[in-house]
């Protein structure tokens, strides 16, 4: 197997308030694609309400600022991957590897990188 292109990134280690966890986001996922990673699966936990955390929700909004087009190619959440895996998958073949820890899951998110 080749070089590993799937990095993990854990948002919610340490209860960061929701600015240290998106100025992580931001370094990890530049940092991910400087340094040639295919793909960032990020744990943002999903809270407590019922809705998804903060965290999770300014992840969201996040990954749709222009600031990141650059490094960010698309995303999907562990609750949407099985309609979005195939798609991933052909980006990044060892997001395969992933695929039942991801599946469901909605305290995590898949980012695809530039």
């Amino acid at each position: 197997m080749g070089a590993v292109k799937v990095k993990e990134v854990n948002l919610e280690r340490g209860n960061p308030t929701v600015d240290v966890a998106m100025r992580k986001l931001v370094d990890e996922l530049t940092t991910a694609k400087r340094t040639g990673y295919r793909a960032v699966i990020v744990i943002h936990g999903y809270g407590s309400s019922g809705v998804g955390g903060a965290i999770k929700v300014a992840l969201k909004s996040k990954l749709r600022e222009g600031s990141l087009r650059g490094v960010v190619r698309e995303s999907v959440g562990g609750e949407e991957w099985l309609n979005r895996k195939r798609q991933f998958v052909e980006i990044c073949t060892q997001l395969r590897d992933f695929s039942t820890y991801i599946d469901g899951n909605r305290g995590l998110t898949v980012v695809l990188l530039k």
